[in-house]
């Protein structure tokens, strides 16, 4: 029973973010102030978080090859927290920003056939890049979520199994998420 409850918990915060991050991504919640001037920082403070997560989820393996599970654990609750400030930082971003297009070089929301040609073939790998990044980000959450529950009840086999998972998944976003950055960030229009 008590697993059936946290099920549901996970799965309803995970359907209550990918909700908030469409609804204000997509602007379906129209931007009615200016945006505040702290907002243009918001991409460089979330590639600083997505690298330093990166890092600290190689020393949470660190920790737990060599059987260090306080430290495991401290790491990944750590990791954990900046990634929440992540993401309401990112939501917060494409909330207020305007679109940034990958190679709009004169900033004008429109990709001429020039800008397309200077993009080259780098525009399609960043492509493929962000929508990965995108799609596993999205899916993530909740297993990330199982699996801190696990390891926090000590569920060791189970906490296991799932990192199997978790793990390779939450590193890559976070990577590519710096990736993402420093691809788009040229690009920015502030």
């Amino acid at each position: 029973m008590k697993d059936k409850l946290i099920f549901r918990f996970i799965a309803g915060i995970s359907i209550f973010v990918f909700l908030v991050v469409v609804i204000l991504n997509r602007k379906i919640i129209p931007v009615t102030i200016e945006i505040p001037s702290f907002v243009y920082f918001l991409p460089t403070l979330n590639a600083i978080i997505n690298g330093t997560c990166t890092i600290l989820l190689l020393i949470s393996l660190y920790f737990i090859k060599q059987r260090n599970i306080t430290a495991h654990k401290k790491i990944n609750i750590l990791t954990f927290s900046l990634s929440s400030v992540f993401l309401v930082s990112y939501i917060l971003f494409h909330y207020f920003a305007p679109e940034t297009k990958y190679g709009d070089i004169n900033h004008d929301g429109i990709l001429n056939a020039l800008e397309i040609e200077q993009a080259g073939n780098l525009r399609y790998l960043y492509y493929v890049i962000l929508i990965t990044h995108i799609i596993l980000a999205a899916g993530v959450l909740p297993i990330i979520l199982l699996s801190f529950y696990r390891g926090l009840m000590n569920q060791v086999e189970l906490h296991k199994k799932i990192v199997r998972f978790t793990f390779p998944i939450w590193l890559y976003v976070t990577f590519t998420g710096v990736i993402v950055y420093l691809m788009i960030s040229p690009y920015y229009n502030f």
